[in-house]
């Protein structure tokens, strides 16, 4: 007779950083998701959050003291170590990753860490010169050689004003990996289910630009960064999609979770990319990526000299393939991709929504997002972005200016609404 499988534990140690209050909303997630959750907070962290909000959102006590004068038992330290699958610091502050690292066991975070004997997922976040500190650095590395797990910290905004690497990562990322490590409990734990518009859905993003060679050091590129494209891939596997992401070249890290990651260069690379992903098989195409109109006509072998340029320089350009009007349509009828869904990317400045439209018409995308790199609160490489969402009955919503981390998440939400709707 089998065993009985029960939903995994998570203890979520929340620590004094002012990122706790994006833990209120990875609690949320976890219980929504079928995991049962227990918190335990620094005394830092309740000058952040309260308590009781955990409570009111896991459904348990919250454990914040070792010595039984507050609401938590003299014993919790131990108790929840006993009673969780796998451990959650998040925000895993430079002082808690420095306790872990050297046994410290002076609050009832730090004992109860010492305490588990499970598997340890940190998300840090700190100030970037904290997070650099060769301190920080070592105390990770003796972390992760230990087996402890890290998903972030993530770029941004930070608490000091700073745009820098730091920020935790968004309690979507953080569930993902928390299902990641949860594959590898034992048998007798089932994982929750995940539910919903997205779950199993094969889906293809492209981000980034691409890069057209003219000599073995200069290119033609764009200004495209790729955060909205690994935004959206980031987005999907929260959802519970199967994502494969392309990538022209960007400075990013792909997000955890991915059943499949490409790295390009050229406009006939992402080409070739997309081709292979759909002849594997997808349900969804999503093409963020800005690829390059036009290549150099010629590559010159050498690095062109300027002394030979002389005082001009024309550079002859031609065609690149056109992925959504020539790619795409080869590869949409096959067996695999039987009823792709194709959503594409219209950077336009004036005329935004006639021209978006005309342009989704013209190669037969199920829907268009358009965005003007030049209005206030939207452009390449800026932190908010806003986009209009265009079907064949015309507009289907205008989003604010957002992070384009939220805003991935909303437009998920709308093409599953919309789709949902007409019968997709």
């Amino acid at each position: 007779m089998a065993a009985p499988t029960t939903a995994p534990k998570i203890l979520l140690m929340v620590t004094g950083g002012i990122a706790a209050y994006k833990s209120c909303l990875l609690a949320r997630l976890l219980v929504q998701a079928g995991f049962s959750v227990k918190v335990a907070m620094t005394d830092a962290a309740t000058k952040f959050v309260t308590p009781m909000t955990f409570q009111v959102l896991t459904g348990h006590p919250v454990a914040t003291d070792m010595w039984g004068d507050r609401p938590s038992d003299a014993l919790d330290h131990i108790e929840f170590s006993r009673w969780a699958d796998l451990a959650v610091i998040a925000p895993a502050t430079a002082n808690t990753m420095a306790k872990a690292a050297y046994g410290i066991a002076d609050g009832i975070v730090s004992t109860m860490l010492l305490a588990f004997p499970g598997p340890v997922l940190m998300a840090p976040a700190m100030n970037n010169n904290m997070l650099r500190h060769p301190a920080t650095v070592a105390n990770r590395e003796i972390l992760a050689a230990r087996g402890v797990n890290f998903v972030g910290p993530g770029s941004g905004w930070l608490a000091c004003g700073t745009v820098d690497e730091g920020r935790m990562a968004e309690p979507e990322e953080i569930l993902s990996a928390v299902r990641e490590l949860a594959k590898d409990l034992p048998a007798a734990v089932a994982i929750p289910e995940e539910t919903g518009f997205w779950t199993g859905k094969r889906v293809l993003i492209t981000a980034g630009p691409t890069h057209e060679p003219i000599d073995p050091v200069r290119y033609v590129a764009n200004r495209s960064s790729g955060t909205m494209g690994y935004a959206l891939a980031s987005a999907a596997v929260a959802a519970g999609a199967s994502v494969t992401l392309v990538s022209g070249p960007v400075a990013l890290t792909p997000p955890r979770g991915l059943a499949g990651f490409r790295v390009v260069e050229t406009a006939a690379d992402m080409a070739a990319a997309v081709g292979e992903v759909l002849d594997a098989g997808a349900d969804w195409l999503i093409m963020s990526a800005a690829v390059a109109d036009f290549k150099p006509a010629h590559f010159a072998t050498g690095k062109l000299k300027k002394d030979v340029l002389g005082d001009g320089w024309s550079l002859a350009l031609t065609r690149n393939p056109d992925i959504l009007g020539e790619v795409v349509p080869e590869h949409r009828s096959g067996p695999e991709s039987d009823g792709l869904r194709v959503v594409g990317f219209a950077l336009e400045t004036d005329d935004m929504v006639g021209r978006a439209s005309l342009k989704r018409e013209a190669k037969k995308m199920d829907y268009i997002l358009a965005n003007d790199p030049t209005a206030t609160g939207s452009g390449f490489g800026a932190e908010n972005h806003q986009v209009t969402l265009i079907g064949a009955d015309g507009i289907i919503w205008e989003s604010a200016s957002a992070p384009k981390k939220a805003l991935a998440k909303e437009i998920l939400q709308q093409l599953a609404r919309t789709d949902s709707s007409s019968g997709g």
